[in-house]
């Protein structure tokens, strides 16, 4: 039975005739929620085993019903698992009384079923029940997206559920319907699984740090507030997990790494949410060059291991991660793209350069957020390939290692792939003094109206005193290496969850 969604009026029709078959249910004594079933197989696994010279096999199963045809004394339904689909056949004869409840189940219904496997005479892998067991009675009625085969064999789908907003609102009705919605969320799941797979293999120490902060940094950003009223304090949800993990480097361990939620008080876009899931991984005795490495081969490691590949198609375009990747320098970047050297210019030049190339920046915008703003606007979404953009100006970095050769540059970079950053990477300042110095002139930054500029961290200070190797630290996007490995263009497509306005 397909139950299409039209107006209010209509949806209130269907749910009100599922709560009275839910109340006829009940007086047949069938019980609508019952507390557990016993399922000893799946759908796929179910299709790859079965051989026709072999003996019926015996299964359970349970899903949700996603097609129901019912005819007099038989009926056939698909059932719809983690793995996928699979036709179960009923019948009056084997099923007794439970045959006739099952004429006031609905798609939707979740359901169990014991029976064997055979193959219809049209040829498709089935189960014929023995029993059946109403699992979930399902009081709304989802949407049921029509499928139509042409002549050809060429499937024309009718009345999805595609709506986006409507989608990222109710997940949990999109995973029922978009089964291919689910596979993206499994491949997120064995990313995740194959980065910790790679730091852990090369000794790395996952560890976990304060989402709650009484001070916060490491990044660039405005933070949410919240209060703890025990203590009677003000406190901050993380932004970024670096002055913590890099104490633990202080404390004598040599490589950390941590997978955690960060939280920024920002605006929403396709390549940023509000919360969002970060990588850190710091590594004692090592610099940015030597993290490069590590990017690459974790990049194409996982690539290769989730994907069978370390290419993936991103709207079209193939985008290999096989190291190496093209390195460039932040200043020669923009020269390639704009014809300007902009290194070593004044303030008021850098103005007037963002000027000439559109680039909008605020009064309140240093030197460091204007050479931000340009190559963010001018430059960034033309790196498609996975790109290091290496040595950036120190005022945008206040906690990066001044560079070893070149004057007024730090040792950091950023990988860029597909328009948009992936990570972000250091040699780390590990200088208390030039790092109070710098901390000090984000605070001038603060009074000059900079918003997010990172405030100065007297406990980290203290830890830096007490000496902290030479220390590569580097910064990963989960969410968005998961666009990258599942071809998603927003990140609202890798998200169970993304935040959304509320509804009214």
């Amino acid at each position: 039975m397909t139950e299409p969604l039209q107006d209010a009026e209509d949806l209130n029709t269907l749910m009100v005739r599922r709560r009275e078959e839910l109340e006829e249910l009940k007086r047949r004594g069938v019980q609508p929620y019952p507390y557990a079933f016993t399922r000893t197989a799946q759908s796929a696994e179910i299709k790859a085993a079965f051989k026709e010279d072999q003996p019926p096999r015996d299964v359970a199963v349970a899903g949700r019903i996603m097609s129901l045809r019912r005819m007099g004394k038989a009926s056939f339904c698909h059932l719809e698992d983690m793995q996928g689909r699979i036709q179960v056949y009923l019948k009056r004869d084997d099923l007794g009384e439970i045959y006739d409840a099952f004429r006031l189940m609905d798609l939707g219904d979740i359901i169990g079923v014991e029976g064997f496997v055979f193959r219809t005479k049209t040829g498709e892998i089935s189960i014929h029940a023995r029993s059946l067991t109403l699992l979930a009675k399902s009081l709304r009625p989802i949407p049921t997206p029509k499928e139509k085969l042409d002549e050809q064999g060429n499937k024309t789908v009718f009345d999805p559920f595609s709506d986006k907003e409507l989608r990222y609102r109710q997940r949990y009705v999109d995973l029922v319907v978009n089964p291919h919605i689910r596979q993206v969320f499994q491949k997120r799941a064995r990313i995740i699984s194959s980065v910790r797979g790679f730091l852990d293999a090369r000794g790395f120490l996952e560890v976990e740090t304060p989402v709650l902060q009484p001070q916060y940094g490491g990044a660039f950003a405005r933070p949410f507030v919240t209060h703890h009223n025990a203590l009677d304090v003000d406190l901050y949800l993380r932004i970024a997990d670096e002055l913590y993990l890099k104490r633990l480097i202080v404390g004598g361990f040599d490589g950390v790494y941590e997978i955690s939620k960060d939280f920024r008080n920002e605006g929403m876009d396709k390549s940023h949410n509000p919360e969002f899931t970060m990588l850190e991984v710091y590594a004692a005795y090592r610099d940015y060059i030597w993290m490069m490495g590590i990017v690459e081969e974790m990049m194409a490691h996982v690539a290769q291991e989730v994907n069978g590949s370390p290419q993936v198609s991103m709207g079209g375009t193939i985008i290999d991660f096989t190291p190496p990747w093209k390195r460039i320098s932040m200043f020669d970047a923009i020269r390639e793209r704009t014809g300007m050297d902009l290194q070593g210019w004044p303030e008021a030049d850098l103005r007037a350069a963002a000027k000439r190339l559109n680039v909008e920046i605020a009064p309140t915008d240093g030197m460091g957020r204007i050479i931000d703003e340009i190559f963010s606007e001018r430059v960034e979404p033309h790196l498609i390939q996975p790109t290091f953009i290496t040595d950036y100006p120190v005022e945008m970095s206040p906690l990066a290692k001044r560079h070893r050769n070149l004057p007024g540059l730090v040792e950091r970079f950023e990988a860029i792939c597909n328009g948009h950053e992936i990570c972000n990477a250091f040699s780390e300042l590990n200088d208390p003094l030039d790092q109070r110095a710098r901390f000090e002139e984000q605070m001038r930054a603060r009074a000059r109206g900079e918003e997010e500029v990172q405030p100065l961290d007297e406990d980290f200070l203290r830890a830096l005193e007490y000496g902290m190797p030479p220390t590569a630290g580097l910064g990963i996007g989960i969410d968005r290496i998961t666009m990258l490995l599942t071809g998603q263009e927003s990140i609202r497509d890798v998200m169970f969850f993304p935040q959304m306005k509320p509804e009214r």
